[in-house]
């Protein structure tokens, strides 16, 4: 038999094996497939959508923004279609997503509480109109921020004044103010350049960054310990696109899976983190401040009124209860 016969009925073979009504959805992916949410959001979803469907239904991710880049566009990209789930960072396109950015403000949440729980716990009645267009097939949080300086030692609030730290929207922004530093937004892809090039003095931000975005490359001052917030993180489907997939697929991806992914991804942001600075840490280099309660408790007061001003500005009390909530 002639090699491209064989090659041929290879491929009828393989062809065959396949579920006759296979479907592979979309994930546009802003960033490198070495990046956390590749395994811990992308990889587990395709791997709960195959369970389900016996292999009808599975999940392909497009990295490094090829499916367009820029962190900001994300979601539009879900609603237009262009992908089928994306995720993203609410904060990026902070007003549209007033009440959700109210889980990462310093105080919503205490630095050990889950925050995908949170969020969950508010979304239903609080935050859905926030996403239209589209189905959260995750929603979780970073670990808890954190200082991440370049030839700046920050001890106290009064170490910030005058310094430029990024920041991803406007609620970190506040933040920033309140201690005294100038707020430089910009998406969490061009940070390393910012702080290489002294754009920037440094980032509020987890250090799963670190390894994420290689920022342990270019900053040389970590500061641990002050409540700072977090971020806030989504992964979203096309609503059309949801509506048109079978009850099994949709059982899938409903609660609690969409619980399982969302654990998953802020399990892995946390392992990501503490990987990181373990590695930091073993550089002689680098300067690290672990706050004690008394130190820390000096940036909580500087920036105590950021939240309450915040949370009354969106008519968010009830949103911030139910995050709040046992």
């Amino acid at each position: 038999m002639k090699f491209t016969t064989l090659l041929a009925a290879s491929a009828i073979s393989f062809a065959a094996t396949l579920p006759a009504n296979a479907q592979e959805l979309s994930f546009a992916n802003f960033t490198p497939p070495f990046h956390t949410v590749n395994a811990s959001v992308i990889e587990k979803l395709n791997s709960i959508l195959s369970d389900a469907t016996n292999g009808e239904v599975t999940v392909r991710g497009y990295h490094g923004g090829e499916l367009g880049a820029g962190p900001v566009e994300q979601y539009i990209r879900v609603v237009q279609g262009v992908a089928d789930m994306a995720w993203g960072l609410p904060g990026y396109t902070s007003s549209q997503f007033e009440k959700t950015m109210i889980v990462e403000l310093p105080g919503t949440l205490t630095n050990e509480d889950h925050g995908y729980a949170a969020m969950w716990a508010a979304y239903d009645d609080h935050l859905a109109n926030e996403f239209p267009g589209t189905v959260p097939v995750a929603l979780w949080t970073s670990e808890p921020n954190v200082f991440i300086m370049r030839d700046a030692v920050i001890r106290t609030p009064a170490d910030l004044a005058g310094l430029k730290i990024r920041v991803a929207g406007a609620t970190a922004a506040d933040i920033v103010t309140a201690l005294g530093a100038t707020p430089v937004q910009m998406p969490i892809n061009q940070v390393y350049n910012a702080m290489q090039t002294g754009l920037i003095d440094g980032v509020i931000t987890g250090a799963s960054t670190l390894n994420d975005f290689k920022l342990d490359e270019v900053a040389n001052s970590y500061t641990f310990g002050a409540n700072l917030g977090r971020l806030s993180f989504y992964a979203v489907m096309t609503e059309g696109v949801y509506d048109g997939l079978s009850d099994e697929a949709k059982a899938a991806l409903d609660s609690p899976s969409n619980q399982t992914v969302s654990q998953s991804a802020e399990d892995a942001w946390n392992a990501t983190a503490d990987a990181g600075v373990a590695t930091a840490r073993t550089l002689p280099e680098n300067s690290f401040v672990d706050l004690t309660d008394e130190e820390a408790a000096a940036f909580a007061e500087v920036i105590a009124s950021v939240t309450g001003q915040y949370v009354e500005a969106v008519g968010g009390q009830d949103a911030l209860a139910a995050m709040q909530a046992d």
